[in-house]
Parts: C-alpha cells; structure tokens; sequence
C-alpha cells in the first residue's frame, strides 16, 4: 500500500481534479482515507435520483469516502452549510474549491478496480476487483 497527499486550491473542481490526480499516478485501485477543506458551489448526485442538484453557498467538505481507480472512480461526500446543515451524495465534476481541499489517498498494489455493467443489476457501472 501505499499513501498520496494532495492539496488543492481556491476554483479547482474537487472530482476532476481527484480523478486528474489518479491518472497522472496511474492509480488503478484506491480509496479515498481522508479529505477536509471547503467549497462555493457543489454538484451532487442525490440517492435514487438521474439527475443533479447544484447548491451555492460556503460550505465545509465534513466526509468523503469512495474508491478511485484509472478504470473510473466512485466517490460520496457530505457538506455542511454555516448552520450545519448538511447534505451529502455522489460527488461529480462540478465541486468548486472555496479555500482549499486536503485530499489522502491510499493506494492498493496488489488489486485492479474497474467498472462493469451488470444485466439486471443497478443500472450502473458496478465495482469489480482484480488480482494483479
């Protein structure tokens, strides 16, 4: 295993930016240990929805947890808003940084994440795990 930290800054779009990092060190399993850091405008999907909801605003990223991969990524996070309201989801390309994010990343050696379509599964590309 192995650990990657990552800053980013004020107007880089956190999921693009996650997945700009894993291809660039061609991560092909991973999850995401921790993440703190704040934002002006979130795109999320929402549970059970086909769509996006866009919130502006500042908000604190208070969780993140998902897997990453080169073969394509999942990821959920959770904001809260200055009365601590909080709302959380699939995080997609659109998140824009407010001061900073502090991205970890632990890397899997010995195992390749990729995404198939199963026939009467979810409807989404599902994760599936190979020995390397």
């Amino acid at each position: 295993m192995k650990t990657h930290t990552f800053r980013l800054k004020p107007q880089q779009d956190l999921f693009d930016s996650i997945e700009g990092f894993v291809k660039e060190n061609n991560i092909e399993a991973g999850c995401v240990l921790s993440s703190v850091g704040s934002l002006t405008h979130a795109t999320l999907r929402l549970a059970n929805r086909g769509y996006y909801n866009d919130y502006d605003g500042h908000f604190e990223i208070v969780s993140m947890t998902g897997t990453v991969s080169i073969h394509g990524s999942h990821i959920h996070v959770a904001i809260s808003d200055g009365d601590g309201v909080t709302i959380g989801g699939h995080l997609v390309s659109g998140c824009k940084i407010y001061t900073t994010a502090e991205i970890i990343l632990l890397e899997l050696e010995d195992v390749v994440y990729k995404r198939e379509l199963f026939e009467n599964d979810s409807g989404y590309e599902e994760l599936v795990v190979y020995k390397k």
